[in-house]
C-alpha cells in the first residue's frame, strides 16, 4: 500500500486559485437543484419576471420621447389630450418595471438561501468526513473565516451577479438594437464601443487587483487564527505573561493586512478615475451627435431627450457594474478557499459495497498490526493481540510507546498500513464508518466538552436520551451529587471547551456520556488521569460495573487501575514486550514489574508528604 505524505490533505487546502469559471460551475448545480421541480420553477419564473422588468425599462424612456415630441410640437391643447395618456403610460410603465423586479427577487429568494444553506451544509459535512490527519494539521481560525467569507460571497455572487450583470447586459442589447433602428449605426457604435472599452478597463484592472485582495484573505485569516488561538490558550498565556508577545504576533499579522489593504484601495480609486473618463468621453460623444441631429432638422427634441435617457439609464446601472464586478471578483475569491475545503481529500472513506458491522459479543482483534503517521515515523510494529467478548484488556507503557494511537486505529481515524483490525471477525475497513463508531464508547484522556450545558453535554452519548437515562448515567459517574448543587443543575453551561470544570469533573461528564451510549465496546484511554485517588476508586468501581459483559479496552498509565484485568499488554516503542495477567508479569520481574515498583514508591513518597503536611497544618 502506498503511504500517502500527511500534509496533502493541507496542500490540497492551500492549492493555487481556482479559474472563476469552475467556482461558478462549481455552484451551478445548486441553483438548478435535481430532484426538485419547486425550486427549478421558482428560477423561470424569476427569469421571466427579469425578461419583463428589463424589456419595460427599455420602453419607458421611448414613452417619455412620445411625450416630449407631443409637447413640442402642439403646445396648450396637446397636455390635456395626448400627453396625460402618455404619460400616464409612462408611470404605468415605470412601476410595472420595478413592480417584475420586486417579484423576481420574491421568486428566487428561496432558490438562493436554499442554495447557501446546501452549500453550508455539504462544506460543514465534508469537514466531518476528512481524516484526523487534516484536524490535526488545520488551523480552526483560517477554516472558520474561509467558510463564512464564503456563504457570504456566495449570496453577494447569487443577488448582483444574476439580478444585476446579466440584466445589464441584456438592457445594452436592447438599447443598442433600438437605437440602430431609430438612428443609425452611429449611435448604436459609440455607445456599444464606449460600454465595451469600459468593460474591458474594469476587467484588466479588477484581475490586477485580485491578487491584492487575496493577500488580503491570507492575512485576515492569518490574524484571526492568531487571535482565537491566542484566547483558546488564555490561561497558558497568563501562567507565562506572554500578552505582549500575542499582541504583537497578533499585530505583525494586522499590519501585513493593512499593507494590503492600503494597496487595495488605492487601485480601486485608479480604476473608478479611469471608469469616470472613459464614461464621460463616450456620453459627451454621442451627445453631439445628437444635438447636431436637432440643428441640422433630422432628430426631434424628443430624441435628444431620448439618446440621453438611454445613455443615463445605462450608465448609472453601467457604473455601478464596476462596483459589482469588483464585489463579484471578491466573493469568487473568497467562495474559491471554501470549495478548496470541499477538495480537500477525505482519506478515510467507507469503501465501496461497506456494510454496517454486526456485532455478536465485541471481539477486538488486532494482527500483525503496523502504523506509521508518515514514512519515516514509525509508531507500531507488528502488534498482535485480541480482545475476547465480555473480556477486559489493558495496553500499558511509557508515554509515546503508541497506546493511544491503537485508540485511533480502532475508531479507524487512520488505516493501518500494515496488518488489520476486527471486531468479530470483520475487517474494520469493510464496515461502515458510522456503524464502527456506534458500537464503541471511549472515555479520553484529554476531555473536551461542547459550550453548552451539562445536560446537552452528558447527552450527546444519545441525543434524545430522557432526563432519567441522563442522571442514572451522572450517578455512576459520581457526577450527580456535583450537578444538583449547582445553581442551575443540569442546565449549567461549562464555558468554552468545558474550562469551568475541573478536569476531574469534566472527564466526569465524559464518562457518564459514554455510559448513556451504551456501546458494546468500551475504550477507556487514561480514563480517570485527572481524578484524585478516592474519586478514582469511586469510579473505577463504576467503570467495572458498566463493562460487566462488554468487552472493554483499558489505556492506561497508572497502574493500579489495571490489576484485576484479563491480559495486560506492555507496550515499547511500538511493540509488544510483554504480556499477561498482573501476577505473572510480576513474577516475571520484567519492564512491566520495574513500572509498578516506580510507582508504588512514587504513590508512597506523595503518601508520606501528604501526611507531613497535614500534621504541620494542625
Amino acid at each position: 500500500m502506498r503511504r500517502r505524505d500527511p500534509s496533502q490533505n493541507i496542500r490540497t487546502v492551500q492549492a493555487g486559485p481556482r479559474s472563476d469559471w469552475k467556482t461558478i460551475r462549481t455552484l451551478l448545480p445548486y441553483l438548478w437543484p435535481p430532484g426538485q421541480p419547486g425550486l427549478r420553477l421558482r428560477v423561470v419564473i424569476a427569469m421571466l419576471f427579469l425578461a419583463a422588468a428589463k424589456g419595460i425599462t427599455v420602453v419607458v424612456p421611448l414613452i417619455y420621447k412620445h411625450a416630449v415630441d407631443a409637447l413640442t410640437a402642439t403646445p396648450g391643447t396637446a397636455l390635456v389630450a395626448v400627453p396625460v395618456a402618455v404619460l400616464l403610460g409612462y408611470g404605468l410603465a415605470r412601476t410595472l418595471a420595478g413592480t417584475f423586479g420586486e417579484l423576481r427577487d420574491i421568486a428566487f429568494a428561496k432558490v438562493g438561501q436554499r442554495a447557501i444553506r446546501a452549500v453550508g451544509l455539504q462544506v460543514f459535512r465534508h469537514l466531518h468526513g476528512l481524516a484526523l490527519r487534516f484536524h490535526l494539521d488545520r488551523q480552526t481560525g483560517g477554516v472558520s473565516r474561509a467558510i463564512e467569507r464564503g456563504t457570504k460571497g456566495i449570496e453577494f455572487l447569487l443577488n448582483f451577479m444574476l439580478f444585476n450583470i446579466l440584466p445589464t447586459f441584456l438592457e445594452i442589447g436592447l438599447v443598442t438594437v433600438v437605437l440602430w433602428t431609430l438612428y443609425d449605426a452611429r449611435f448604436a457604435l459609440v455607445t456599444f464601443g464606449t460600454i465595451a472599452v469600459y468593460i474591458a478597463y474594469t476587467l484588466t484592472v479588477t484581475e490586477w487587483r485580485t491578487q491584492f485582495r487575496r493577500t488580503m484573505n491570507e492575512t485576515d485569516s492569518e490574524a484571526s487564527t492568531k487571535a482565537i488561538d491566542s484566547l483558546l490558550n488564555f490561561e497558558t498565556v497568563k501562567y507565562f505573561g506572554n500578552e505582549e508577545h500575542e499582541a504583537s504576533r497578533y499585530d505583525k499579522a494586522l499590519s501585513r493586512y493593512e499593507q494590503a489593504a492600503v494597496k487595495s484601495k488605492v487601485t480601486l480609486s485608479l480604476l473608478n478615475i479611469g471608469q469616470g473618463a472613459i464614461i464621460a468621453v463616450g456620453l459627451t460623444a454621442v451627445m453631439i451627435m445628437a444635438g447636431q441631429g436637432v440643428v441640422d432638422g433630422s432628430m426631434t427634441v424628443g430624441d435628444f431627450v431620448l439618446v440621453n435617457t438611454y445613455l443615463v439609464q445605462l450608465y448609472l446601472p453601467l457604473n455601478f457594474l464596476g462596483f459589482v464586478y469588483r464585489e463579484i471578483k471578491q466573493s469568487l475569491t473568497d467562495m474559491e478557499a471554501m470549495f478548496r475545503l470541499m477538495a480537500a481529500n477525505a482519506e478515510i472513506t467507507d469503501t465501496p459495497g461497506a456494510v454496517p458491522l454486526r456485532v455478536d459479543g465485541g471481539e477486538v482483534r488486532f494482527e500483525t498490526v503496523g502504523f506509521g503517521y508518515n514514512p519515516d515515523r514509525v509508531i507500531l510494529t507488528d502488534v498482535s493481540f485480541t480482545v475476547p467478548a465480555g473480556h477486559r484488556v489493558a495496553i500499558v507503557g511509557s508515554s509515546g510507546a503508541g497506546k493511544s494511537t491503537i485508540s485511533r486505529l480502532l475508531f479507524r481515524f487512520y488505516d493501518v498500513t500494515a496488518g488489520a483490525v476486527s471486531i468479530d471477525g470483520q475487517d474494520i475497513r469493510a464496515v461502515t464508518q458510522t456503524s464502527l463508531r456506534a458500537a464503541i464508547g471511549i472515555v479520553p484522556q484529554d476531555t473536551v466538552l461542547f459550550n453548552d450545558s451539562i445536560r446537552y453535554n452528558i447527552a450527546y452519548g444519545r441525543p434524545g436520551a430522557t432526563q432519567d437515562d441522563i442522571e442514572h448515567a451522572a450517578r455512576l459517574a459520581r457526577i450527580h451529587d456535583f450537578v444538583v448543587t449547582l445553581p442551575e443543575g443540569y442546565d449549567t453551561r461549562v464555558g468554552e471547551r468545558g474550562l469551568k470544570l475541573s478536569g476531574g469533573e469534566k472527564q466526569r461528564v465524559a464518562i457518564a456520556r459514554t455510559i448513556l451510549k451504551q456501546p458494546a465496546i468500551l475504550l477507556f484511554d487514561e480514563a480517570t488521569s485527572a481524578l484524585d485517588t478516592h474519586t478514582e476508586k469511586e469510579i473505577q468501581a463504576s467503570l467495572r460495573e458498566v463493562s460487566r459483559n462488554r468487552t472493554t479496552l483499558i489505556i492506561a498509565h497508572r497502574l493500579s487501575t489495571v490489576v484485576d484485568c484479563d491480559e495486560i499488554i506492555v507496550l515499547d516503542a511500538g511493540r509488544i514486550i510483554e504480556r499477561g495477567r498482573h501476577a505473572e508479569l510480576m513474577e516475571a520481574d520484567g519492564r512491566y514489574a520495574e513500572m509498578w515498583k516506580k510507582q508504588q514508591e512514587a504513590a508512597a513518597l506523595q503518601q508520606r508528604l501528604e501526611t507531613e503536611l497535614e500534621g504541620a497544618a494542625e
